[in-house]
């Protein structure tokens, strides 16, 4: 008997490339023992053991690390509201570096010389060794060298949305620290409580309703876009529902920053870094920022959408007097004079006025309009304030005031083309009469 090669801990699924790898591996002399992980998946796994040994693998490893995957994987990225080029949830990639502990748990326990797995690293799936990707440029490879067939279906754990249900599910999660800890179905009354379970209730309910399909083109680490199809339901619904508490009760100043930090928490992640000493430090500074945000969110999914239908946290930031129209509260509408007054400083700046607000009047309007200009760096003529009050009120103003400046140009060749005086006399005071009524809403001041 030839002397081994070496030992060697495949990740393996018992699907097509992790078959192929395991076959040859043995054909150049390798011993191979294969670790298969449940992270939840729908897989008859004693039928994958048996096919691995069937292939010629000395031990097998089917690890239940489900209730791992959903605590301190999934939990930290809803924890963040990660999401890679805004849409793909991470599924995937967060699956990966928890496989991956528990391979190399293995690979020490049985004192293996090498680790290999079937992710594919275009183009062929990897393994340290050049020999096999020599043999193996790409799928094409496998599927001749193994005679197979890929397997049907593409989506496996979502409804089409189509045929989903026509009546929604209105569910309410609660959440503790940024963390979901219990889920009810407001329709039958079913909970959960405890993670997995709660995560494995959301997965099969967001499924049947067709929610948490995305078809996306994305950049890959090593510099190609690539196409991906995924899936991931209950993870969508507490992407939304996490997302409504966390703006519920979290500062402003320090969300902005915690969306900083997961925009680089789901670019470590994508890109295989979760064990990275950043990736470590953001994780830890996203759970800090989480230590307020809890409460109750309900949620009603059809048809492959999320809606939020209302919240409720006794750490509400939300103050219904302060934002009222009818109670006055602590704030005081002067208290929006220095706050214009300050902001409109740097707008001035930014738009290289030339010459500061005045109560002069426009040559081009008639003695009844007062209404304050600046000449601005485009030569471009406009109210002072027009911006900024624009941004503040609206439309509404915006309009008046265009009128205003219409009316203005109007006046002139109207007086120009009127050859009595008796004409201009009435339309002066018609437009008086209609500039004033228009003047009546609002009033500029510098």
């Amino acid at each position: 008997m030839a002397q081994s090669k070496g030992l060697v801990v495949l990740a393996y699924s018992g699907g097509l490339d992790t078959s192929c790898i395991l076959v040859w591996l043995k054909e150049q002399g390798y011993e191979v023992i294969t670790y298969l992980a449940n992270i939840g998946q729908n897989e008859n796994f004693e039928k994958a053991r048996a096919k691995a040994l069937s292939l010629g693998a000395k031990k097998v490893y089917i690890e239940d690390i489900s209730r791992e995957f959903v605590e301190e994987f999934i939990w930290p990225a809803v924890q963040a509201n990660a999401v890679y080029e805004d849409r793909y949830l991470l599924g995937t990639s967060l699956a990966r570096p928890c496989i991956a502990r528990k391979q190399m748990e293995i690979a020490l326990k049985e004192g293996a010389h090498y680790v290999s797995h079937g992710a594919t690293a275009k183009p062929a799936p990897f393994l340290l060794m050049p020999e096999f990707y020599s043999r193996f440029r790409g799928r094409s490879d496998l599927m001749e060298y193994a005679k197979n067939q890929a397997p049907p279906g593409l989506y496996t754990k979502t409804k089409d949305p189509a045929a989903a249900p026509d009546t929604a599910a209105v569910l309410e999660i609660e959440f503790k620290k940024g963390v979901p800890t219990k889920v009810t179905n407001m329709g039958d009354g079913t909970t959960q409580a405890s993670p997995l379970a709660l995560f494995v209730y959301l997965n099969d309910i967001a499924g049947k309703h067709g929610v948490g399909r995305i078809d996306i083109v994305e950049n890959r680490f090593i510099g190609m876009k690539s196409r991906g199809i995924y899936e991931t339901p209950a993870g969508t619904i507490l992407y939304h529902a996490h997302l409504d508490i966390e703006a519920f009760t979290m500062d402003r100043e320090v969300r902005r920053i915690k969306q900083g930090l997961a925009l680089k928490f789901a670019e470590l992640v994508y890109n295989g870094f979760w064990f990275s000493p950043e990736c470590e430090y953001i994780r830890h500074c996203i759970v800090q920022s989480q230590e307020l945000v809890e409460g109750k969110v309900q949620v009603s999914i059809l048809k492959g959408n999320v809606y939020i239908l209302g919240r409720e946290s006794s750490q509400s930031l939300y103050n219904k007097e302060l934002v009222s129209m009818d109670v006055q509260g602590d704030y005081e509408p002067s208290d929006a004079t220095g706050f214009i007054n300050i902001n409109s400083l740097r707008l001035v700046s930014a738009h290289g006025q030339s010459r500061v607000c005045t109560n002069t009047l426009h040559s081009r309007l008639p003695p009844w309009v007062t209404l304050p200009i600046v000449q601005t760096s485009l030569g471009r003529k406009t109210g002072c304030a027009w911006s900024l009050w624009h941004l503040l009120r609206g439309p509404w103003l915006s309009l008046r005031l265009e009128g205003i400046a219409v009316l203005g140009g109007i006046w002139q060749h109207l007086r120009q083309a009127a050859s009595s005086s008796f004409i201009v006399r009435c339309l002066e005071k018609v437009l008086s009469h209609w500039c004033s009524f228009m003047t009546s809403w609002w009033t500029v001041s510098c």
